[in-house]
């Protein structure tokens, strides 16, 4: 049985993007879309405003050594 997915509450800055928050937690800018799947009642904004609230899902070391893995080509995992 897996453990309940547990998330991390980050209140954003002027100018933060989801790509940049993915890269900050995951080491992954493409990996955005965990975080705009466990906030979908917000708005897609290119730019993130000032203060918004968002939850970070928290992966494990596995999960995020296979994703960052898989996105690499070939010859670089």
């Amino acid at each position: 049985m897996n453990a309940p997915t547990t998330a991390v509450l980050h209140v954003t800055t002027e100018g933060e993007r989801f790509d940049q928050l993915s890269y900050r937690y995951y080491g992954d800018a493409l990996s955005y879309e965990r975080i705009t799947d466990a906030n979908r009642a917000v708005a897609l904004y290119p730019v993130l405003p000032s203060g918004l609230r968002l939850l970070i899902p928290v992966i494990d070391q596995a999960t995020a050594a296979t994703s960052n893995s898989a996105s690499l080509p070939p010859w670089k995992r």
